[in-house]
């Protein structure tokens, strides 16, 4: 059985999990390291104290927690909410992918990423899980990974695909890949994608991903 419920508050839960080796912080106010993932979680996301990580950040540095929001300290401030679907999978699904393979140059990931959903990859995000591409003619034009893992659940994540390349089906490919290596582990899988990307929730279903609930990132920032 999976513990969906911990999905409610991810980042916690990774880091106290599958993820905690990447944790910094104290016992109820923790984070992923710097050059790996800006993602903040807490143990009682309600009544945080958000300061108990200024050792672990610096001045101008984005943060982003994922779930409830504590009361932000009057040294941090909101930049913008991002109100997001978050939906699961644990069934393999029958779609071939066989221009599938895993990627090592951390330059081209970071180069299409960054054209196509720049903020939320860095040079050591590839340490999280295993990245999957697709290349045409020797260039990298798509590109899905395993982000935040939970014991027995992983997050899909960096799922992107080069302007000149849409229509496909490379997407879907990438993420059918990720499913079926995670679901002969026995592991789940889980998603976000923002509440008005249709293409995404079309491309997800159609891979077996159901609802599980609404959920926002919260994107903030440290001034002092």
């Amino acid at each position: 059985m999976h513990n969906y419920p911990a999905l409610d508050n991810p980042v916690w839960h990774a880091l106290q999990t599958t993820h905690n080796t990447f944790a910094q912080g104290t016992d109820l106010v923790q984070r992923y390291a710097t050059d790996i993932l800006q993602f903040v979680g807490c143990a009682d996301p309600l009544h945080a104290d958000l300061n108990e990580i200024l050792p672990w950040t610096s001045v101008g540095e984005k943060m982003i927690m994922i779930g409830e929001l504590p009361v932000l300290p009057s040294n941090w401030a909101l930049l913008r909410q991002l109100d997001c679907i978050q939906m699961i999978c644990d069934q393999a699904v029958p779609i071939a992918s066989p221009d599938v393979v895993p990627l090592e140059n951390v330059e081209e990931m970071l180069t299409l990423i960054n054209l196509v959903q720049p903020g939320f990859f860095y040079r050591n995000t590839p340490l999280l899980g295993t990245y999957y591409g697709i290349y045409q003619e020797g260039q990298l034009v798509a590109i899905a990974g395993e982000r935040t893992k939970i014991t027995g659940m992983v997050e899909v994540s960096a799922v992107c695909t080069h302007p000149a390349f849409t229509g496909r089906g490379y997407a879907q490919q990438l993420v059918a890949h990720i499913v079926n290596k995670n679901v002969e582990k026995g592991n789940a899988l889980y998603l976000h994608f923002l509440t008005n990307n249709e293409r995404a929730r079309k491309v997800y279903e159609r891979l077996g991903f159901r609802d599980r609930r609404e959920i926002v990132f919260w994107e903030m920032v440290r001034n002092s």
